[in-house]
């Protein structure tokens, strides 16, 4: 097992790194893997700062996060699942037909199984070498993989599904790993895509989407609280986002009630930072006024034993103690009255790549929803990261690590 921890930083940058490489030896039950988690916590001494955690779909890990749910301070913490879409396809034929099959100076793309868009970049190249496997036929006579038409037609349509597939994957583990504010829209996508296939007039497309649609209904089926949250804080969609995603997401019956349980988890989350950001303005308030009752030693008084104390002195005492701080407009009531943000507000702006954090740490008009923003953006929606530790595909140097290598 790999743990992984992702945060925000001081300079509001999403940073991930591995904490950990576990050993859990059979049976693996949820109590051991709880254990190894937590275990790893407190070697990093982070066990107070854990705010969410992302497992795959596993019963065991669903106990796991019984047991730490229990174990850690902060008991109020939202828990996503990482979830894994599963296809159907012809992949072991294809992937023996690239084994089999070498080009002098063009290579074949082999099929990883720890990659979820592996088979999509294998099938989408043989295609551009459709007509190169009949004339090898033609030449090797132990070449007995050559697909026919039919099979060439059957490895278009999966194309044109897996695509979206492929291009969320892009998105969602990417080697920058961007917040999960952008994570909503691409399932939203999956799913019309889904919907537009289960009845199609192809009896194989229309078989493997029933099945990819009845994993989907599965793992999203269910109100997931953490995802909505993150793409509201997210200033190009806020509310908006959720009308339009939900209606295509859930049942007529179901939608008001969701938008209605989103909404008041994120206004429930918002007043718990609220206290928060109250209790610190209560506490400086309340060291100004004590040291502001004792006259300083440079006063004439200072020697005296006896504390001269006016009566304005004492009025401040007692609204410190009644009202120590004055009301806080809801924030979150501003955030959504000031609408969406568009191109229009600002030229400058790159609406469609835009950096939600970077947003939230530059703007000025709100004193308690970036922190709230910072913490709840930084959790990743998917195990992931976790899983391209362990990779057999093909390590991609980018520019992120370029740079560090090139001083070695």
């Amino acid at each position: 097992m790999v743990v992984t921890g992702h945060w925000i930083d001081s300079n509001w940058r999403l940073q991930k790194r591995v904490l950990n490489f576990v050993h859990v030896p059979p049976p693996r039950r949820g109590i051991q893997i709880a254990d190894a988690i937590f275990k790893c916590l407190t070697d990093w001494g982070i066990e107070s700062k854990i705010y969410t955690i992302s497992v795959d779909n596993a019963s065991n890990n669903d106990s796991a996060l019984r047991c730490l749910k229990d174990t850690f301070s902060r008991n109020k913490c939202l828990l996503a699942k990482g979830k894994l879409f599963h296809t159907d396809g012809r992949r072991l034929q294809f992937a023996e037909i690239v084994r089999q099959l070498q080009l002098p100076e063009k290579m074949l793309i082999y099929d990883c199984k720890t990659r979820w868009n592996s088979t999509y970049e294998m099938l989408t190249c043989a295609l551009k070498f459709q007509d190169v496997f009949p004339r090898y036929r033609d030449r090797e006579p132990n070449y007995d993989f050559c697909p026919t038409t039919e099979d060439w037609e059957k490895v278009s349509k999966v194309c044109d599904i897996l695509k979206a597939f492929w291009t969320a994957t892009h998105v969602i583990s990417g080697s920058d790993y961007p917040t999960a504010n952008l994570y909503l829209n691409e399932v939203c996508r999956i799913k019309l895509l889904l919907d537009s296939k289960v009845d199609d007039e192809d009896d194989f497309v229309r078989s493997m989407v029933q099945k990819m649609k009845l994993k989907f209904d599965k793992y999203w089926g269910e109100c997931n609280l953490l995802m909505f949250i993150t793409a509201i804080l997210d200033p190009r969609c806020k509310m908006r986002v959720i009308n339009y995603c939900f209606p295509l997401l859930y049942p007529p019956h179901e939608v008001q009630s969701n938008i209605g349980k989103v909404r008041q988890a994120l206004y429930d989350l918002y007043d718990e930072y609220v206290e928060i950001h109250v209790s610190g303005q209560s506490g400086s308030s309340s060291q100004l006024l004590i040291g502001s009752d004792h006259p300083t030693k440079s006063s004439s008084s200072a020697s005296s034993s006896v504390s001269h104390v006016s009566g304005m002195s004492e009025f401040l005492t007692h609204i410190a103690t009644v009202e120590s701080v004055q009301p806080i407009k809801n924030e979150l009531d501003t955030y959504f009255e000031d609408g969406l943000l568009t191109a229009a507000d600002d030229s400058t702006i790159d609406i469609v790549n835009l950096d939600a954090l970077k947003w939230w740490k530059d703007t000025t008009k709100y004193k308690i929803l970036p922190k709230m923003a910072a913490d709840i953006l930084a959790i990743p929606i998917s195990t992931v990261a976790s899983e391209a530790t362990f990779s057999a595909g093909t390590r991609v140097i980018d520019s992120t690590v370029l740079p560090w290598l090139q001083k070695l």
